[in-house]
């Protein structure tokens, strides 16, 4: 072996001796006296199987970035594996910058090994506190859309995206392999995936693992991509030749005038599980199998034998030889890495913040507006409006190339198609004569797969980018898992000072189920705001703009923030138009208001709506009790944007003094909510808590299925119709109108609905009174 595969060498073996260390030692972390119980932490957390792969790679791409001079990113998909990248930044001296304390002498390696897995000390796995990381992994299948979504505009970044077998199982996996269709690496930055084969899962063998070698060539062949196999004997030597093969091949594709699909290189690893730990505990295989994947030696602390073991097992890479008190770690560490800067722990695009992070330059929402100095006026589409102030976005931002649109197929079906006016879907692909709006260097990223755009859309913005991710209302749920994880990170992104400013994370959920009528059941879910409104921590939003000037005001804003979670509401047909942009603007500032046009001073009863569809049906109602009794006095409130914290938005939210003002303290409140009803209630609980009597909540109550727009709100009594009753419902209750007259009114628009009702069984459609509402008041 030569000097730098003995290098190599010594680095596995101190980088497996750190990862054992910091599972099991509280004490005597260099083994300079036999092992005692004392040493021993009192209680064993973390994984070790998958350690040893995690540091055999990361070593040898160390060294690639050192011999090439090369950008490289490291993204770990097995987040259970961090005791094995935390070793690995400590012995690049990436962890010192950041943990002063985590220097590189023997007070070093015990803060490293005491504060593992240890409240208020260093999580279990992979987290925001830790150099280089912009993904969790704990939960698995979204490392390599992640990946993809880093190198997106960044053509000088290889980022090595090591995947684990059992993560390799997911479906979301399975999807992102396909992203090298849409990402063009001869424009882009290259991923280079690594399969990292060890066999097992927790507790069972993996199906990656048992699949023969001629089996995974033919798999990832198929994929696309070049693979070729990294196991058995000399692997060091194996493994450099290899990652010279890939950059070789990496630097091809880029320098190809080619225009056709690259095919780019990847590694399949396989390596033992718990590779040089145990080999058999009570007559059960340990290295090699399942059982290697957690804490090997449980009993340590209390089971003499187990103990003994462990002893031998941690003296077998012989610590003395590679690390003294005097001395510390010799040269052997730094002949692998690369230069400070390059170190794989100190890519600057993990770290947000000046230079990756550079804001939009976004157009005015004036240069698209509508005039809706009237009140009413038919023909605005939020999704047309948006479709124009986004393509505006693309072509401001064109040479900065930071803004990019996630879409599973539907950016032609939300109305959101004149972005092609600038931009293209992004394909790789052969295309045929009929294929339109496809380039590979499109900015659009389209794929049916709402889990791929979502990792895209996070390694995207976690490197500095901008996005939006354009989705049907119903489908986006499919991602709620995610965008919790992605919240978590966040939340705790805030408490690492180093950490810069990223762009906010900006959803479109557009086609809801209000309006998805012709396509049924399935396609009517609005629980996505649900579960985000459920986040704790002040940076998730959710927006409902009531028309297309309210949407472009929304977009600008969400737009322009940074590390939040924003959810834009909004539908894509034409419907009224209500507030001008100055009024937008004011009412976006404080939330919510009180539309004048359609509002009076002291009022019997206050209607309230949040959502385009249910603000018009709320307004229709205003216009019928007008209509049948105007004496009564109306206020209506329209709510603009939602937040855990209350009503607004984050940091701004409504104090119960303002909320007393818009609601009035003790007159009855009656709510339209685009969503389910008790998303709002749990909303405005400590609002109420004093009279929640007074407040009823109407909104999507489960009740779909192919049928008409307005019988979606008969069906979930969200309608104009049903609304109004309720007014003189609780206005006869009141005695602000007679009981027998209430009844009467009440009698006429409980007909209306079921005439309604059977006009569309036999005519399909609403009635004509229905659609040709307009406010004239």
């Amino acid at each position: 072996m030569n000097d730098v595969g003995t290098d190599f060498d010594k680095y596995l073996r101190v980088a497996n001796y750190l990862t054992a260390a910091q599972i099991f030692l509280q004490d005597n972390f260099l083994m300079e006296r036999g092992l005692v119980f004392g040493d021993i932490k009192p209680r064993l957390l973390g994984h070790w199987g998958s350690g040893p792969g995690v540091n055999f790679a990361y070593s040898h791409l160390s060294y690639l970035a050192k011999s090439r001079n090369q950008e490289i990113m490291f993204v770990l998909g097995p987040g259970h594996a961090f005791p094995a990248l935390q070793a690995n930044l400590f012995l690049e001296g990436t962890l010192q910058r950041f943990y002063p304390e985590a220097k590189q002498t023997y007070e070093g390696l015990g803060y490293l090994c005491r504060n593992f897995s240890w409240p208020y000390g260093f999580p279990s796995h992979s987290n925001p506190g830790t150099p280089g990381v912009i993904l969790e992994g704990g939960e698995l299948g979204y490392s390599l859309s992640t990946s993809y979504g880093a190198v997106l505009d960044n053509p000088n970044l290889i980022v090595a995206c090591l995947v684990g077998d059992g993560e390799a199982e997911t479906g979301p996996t399975a999807g992102a392999w396909h992203l090298n269709k849409l990402v063009n690496p001869k424009t882009n930055g290259a991923v280079l995936p690594i399969l990292h084969l060890n066999g097992y899962k927790i507790s069972a063998p993996t199906i990656f693992g048992r699949m023969s070698d001629e089996e995974l060539m033919s798999l990832f062949a198929g994929y696309g991509y070049q693979p070729k196999i990294v196991s058995g004997d000399d692997i060091h030597t194996q493994m450099q030749n290899i990652l010279e093969w890939a950059y070789g091949e990496i630097q091809k594709i880029k320098q190809s005038s080619d225009p056709g699909f690259a095919r780019l290189p990847m590694i399949i690893m396989r390596t033992l599980k718990g590779w040089t730990g145990i080999k058999e505990l009570n007559g059960q295989k340990i290295e090699g199998n399942c059982l290697s994947h957690q804490v090997v030696l449980t009993e340590a602390k209390t089971d003499p034998e187990q103990l003994r073991m462990l002893e031998q097992w941690l003296r077998s890479y012989k610590i003395e030889e590679l690390f003294s008190k005097v001395q510390g770690f010799g040269g052997f560490i730094n002949s692998l890495m690369p230069e400070p800067e390059k170190r794989l722990g100190l890519s600057k695009h993990a770290m947000g913040g000046d230079p990756v992070y550079k804001p939009l330059v976004l157009p005015s929402p004036e240069q698209y507006a509508e005039d809706a100095t009237k009140p009413g006026t038919i023909g605005s589409s939020s999704m047309r409006r948006a479709g124009l102030y986004l393509n505006e976005v693309f072509r401001l931002n064109n040479e900065a190339k930071n803004f990019r649109m996630m879409s599973p197929d539907e950016t032609y079906s939300n109305k959101l198609d004149e972005i092609f006016k600038t931009t293209k879907r992004a394909w790789t692909l052969p295309t045929e004569q009929w294929d339109k709006d496809l380039n590979p260097d499109g900015r659009v990223m389209e794929m049916l797969s709402e889990h791929n755009l979502q990792g895209l859309a996070q390694g995207y913005i976690l490197t500095g980018r901008h996005a939006v991710f354009a989705s049907y209302e119903a489908f986006v749920p499919v991602v709620t898992s995610m965008m919790d994880q992605y919240a978590k990170f966040l939340r705790q992104s805030e408490d690492v000072s180093w950490r810069g400013s990223i762009p906010s994370f900006n959803y479109i959920l557009t086609s809801s189920g209000w309006r998805q009528e012709h396509n049924g059941f399935s396609h009517q879910n609005p629980g996505f705001i649900a579960d985000v409104l459920r986040r704790q921590g002040d940076f998730v939003d959710v927006y409902f703009p009531p028309d297309g000037n309210s949407t472009l005001v929304v977009l600008e804003h969400c737009m322009s923030t940074t590390r939040q979670i924003n959810i834009i509401v909004a539908g894509k047909t034409l419907e009224p138009r209500w507030l001008t942009p100055e009024q937008a603007k004011k009412q976006l500032e404080a939330g919510l208001a009180v539309w004048d046009f359609a509002s009076e001073d002291n009022p019997d009863v206050v209607l309230t709506a949040a959502g385009d569809y249910l603000t018009k049906e709320a307004l229709a109602a205003v216009d019928i009790v007008k209509q049948e009794w105007p004496d009564i006095r109306l206020r209506f409130v329209n709510i603009m944007s939602l937040t855990s914290c209350g009503l607004g938005q984050s940091g701004m939210c409504l104090t119960h003094e303002g909320f007393n003002l818009l609601f009035t303290p003790d007159k009855p409140v009656i709510g339209n909510f685009h969503g389910y009803p008790e998303t709002l209630k749990a909303i405005i609980f400590d609002y109420i808590a004093s009279s929640p009597q007074r407040f009823s909540i109407h909104g999507y109550i489960e009740s779909g299925s192919t049928t008409t727009p307005f019988d979606m709100h008969v069906r979930n009594r969200t309608s104009r119709y049903h609304l109004a009753i309720e007014v003189f419902e609780k206005m006869s209750t009141t005695g602000r109108i007679p009981y027998e007259e209430a009844q009467h009114i009440i009698k006429k628009y409980e007909q209306k609905i079921a005439d309604n009702t059977e006009f569309i069984k036999k005519n399909g459609v609403d009635m004509p009174e229905i659609d040709a509402w307009q406010w004239t008041r």
